[in-house]
């Protein structure tokens, strides 16, 4: 239970900082969402591995480095927190925040940026937080935390740069229910990080072998 707790927590408060970001910081938001998931990293590394998003548990789980039995509750958790976030931001800002493709982006091009910047999310974490060359290390949080930084700020003008089903499809749940508004862009940051994590894991596996 300290687990899915703490993967609650960690994806509601990147998640929380993302909406608060966005409506207010402007072209700085990627900054504060980087910097809210390293710390989140930080804090909840030790206890759950501070994933925070579907995609990087599907990459742990594929490569052995989470356990099946946790996949799932991960899962729940992590959505859970994104939706809570969701509905407090809209509470308090008056409207609903959902990434969304810019429209000039073909759908095809969405995807693709979702999908290469969540393989490069899911590959580092892999390699820094879980593989036994990096074991120990103290830098695991900052990497992850400036890779979801360098992604957001590159693929924000195409994708939307959610870079996780838990943001991305949290987010608009929240403004399908709370405001109405469509559920069209939903498999967009499902598909895309689901198989980058794939892709990431199989990566990685190879990296390893006989390291």
């Amino acid at each position: 239970m300290k687990k899915y707790l703490t993967e609650f927590i960690g994806t509601f408060f990147l998640v929380l900082t993302a909406c608060f970001a966005v409506a207010r910081a402007g072209t700085n938001a990627p900054l504060a969402i980087g910097s809210a998931l390293m710390v989140m990293v930080y804090m909840g590394g030790p206890v759950s591995g501070g994933h925070y998003n579907p995609a990087v548990s599907i990459a742990a789980f594929l490569s052995r480095k989470l356990a099946g039995a946790d996949l799932v509750p991960y899962f729940i958790a992590q959505f859970a927190g994104a939706i809570a976030a969701g509905a407090i931001a809209f509470w308090v800002l008056g409207t609903a925040l959902t990434p969304a493709p810019a429209p000039t982006a073909t759908g095809m091009q969405a995807l693709t940026v979702e999908f290469l910047f969540t393989f490069a999310l899911c590959l580092v974490v892999l390699n820094t937080a879980t593989s036994k060359r990096s074991a120990g290390n103290s830098y695991f949080g900052l990497a992850i935390g400036f890779t979801v930084m360098a992604g957001v700020y590159s693929s924000a003008m195409v994708s939307g740069g959610a870079l996780n089903p838990a943001v991305g499809v949290g987010l608009i749940l929240v403004n399908a229910v709370a405001a109405k508004g469509s559920l069209g862009n939903a498999w967009l940051y499902l598909v895309g990080p689901c198989l980058a994590a794939v892709a990431a894991s199989r990566v990685f596996d190879f990296q390893e072998a006989n390291a």
